[in-house]
């Protein structure tokens, strides 16, 4: 079974707003998108379809560009849980559709925050909105299970910005690499003033608590024990190939990642061993500042 990859773009005239209220805001964001989905799944195939939902608030140089990227199992769950109704090999919405229906949800939702006084009322940037095309984009779907578990691994709880794009740090500037989607996908550098690289950076910072990645429909969490259980079945898969490998964790993450918690970051040559194991901090009071 395959994967599909849609990604919802929020248009950049509300990335004030957003800025300003993140937390009300990019729930609104993972409601609407939600609600399309789930809205798409009933009508087309009649019954429900899977979501994994991570939300990105950066472009390639760390600009703020909020969407989300859904991961969308090819297929449904009927309502009755006695079908699994597949979708087609390379289609799942129309993405036209899916652009209208998710536009109108945002911003009817975007009136009512405006409406209970969560956020500063703004009818004239709503009536401008509703007039501009909004963005949904349908990428290539994924091959396997195992494709999509190597893209969450490696996108899921990244910050916006890696280490090893940070391509040189002097004079106040940091340079950093980027891949220009306007220009053939090259791989370009930036260099930027201190300042304003660490005022990027933190543009990306989520609201205390805030979970970016959600799960709905019949892999929401409250549910997804009895419906992926029920999805097997239909679906004949081999429970022995689904129980999880013995794997240490610092395995995982190089298969997933590439990255080698054993090799030395300073020289990435020599091998790290553990020389001590410190207890852990017990919690004490606070210094008295006086």
């Amino acid at each position: 079974m395959g994967y599909f990859h849609v990604v919802f773009t929020l248009p950049h005239v509300l990335n004030g707003l957003i800025l300003a209220h993140k937390r009300i805001l990019f729930a609104l964001l993972f409601k609407a998108v939600r609600e399309t989905l789930l809205e798409f799944g009933q009508r087309r195939f009649g019954g429900t379809v899977g979501i994994t939902a991570v939300l990105h608030t950066w472009d390639q140089t760390l600009k703020d560009h909020f969407h989300l990227h859904c991961l969308i199992p090819a297929g449904a769950l009927s309502f009755d849980h006695g079908r699994w109704i597949p979708a087609r090999k390379n289609f799942l919405f129309p993405v036209t559709a899916l652009s209208l229906v998710f536009r109108g949800k945002f911003l009817d939702l975007l009136k009512q925050a405006f409406d209970q006084g969560k956020i500063p009322p703004a009818n004239e940037k709503i009536k401008e909105l509703r007039k501009k095309n909004w963005v949904v984009y349908a990428k290539k779907p994924f091959g396997s299970p195992q494709t999509v578990l190597d893209y969450l691994g490696r996108y899921t709880h990244r910050v916006a910005l890696s280490n090893d794009r940070i391509v040189k740090v002097q004079n106040g500037q940091v340079t950093l690499s980027y891949r220009d989607r306007k220009d053939g996908d090259r791989k370009k550098t930036l260099t930027l003033d201190a300042q304003e690289f660490i005022r990027r950076f933190l543009l990306h910072v989520l609201p205390d608590g805030f979970m970016r990645v959600r799960h709905f429909g019949f892999l929401a969490n409250r549910s997804k024990k009895q419906t992926l259980t029920q999805c097997r079945k239909l679906l004949g898969a081999n429970p022995a190939s689904l129980q999880s490998p013995s794997e240490s964790a610092k395995d995982l993450l190089l298969r997933i990642t590439g990255i080698d918690l054993s090799r030395c970051p300073s020289c990435h040559n020599g091998t790290m061993i553990v020389v001590a194991e410190l207890p852990p901090i017990s919690r004490s009071p606070r210094w008295d500042s006086s």
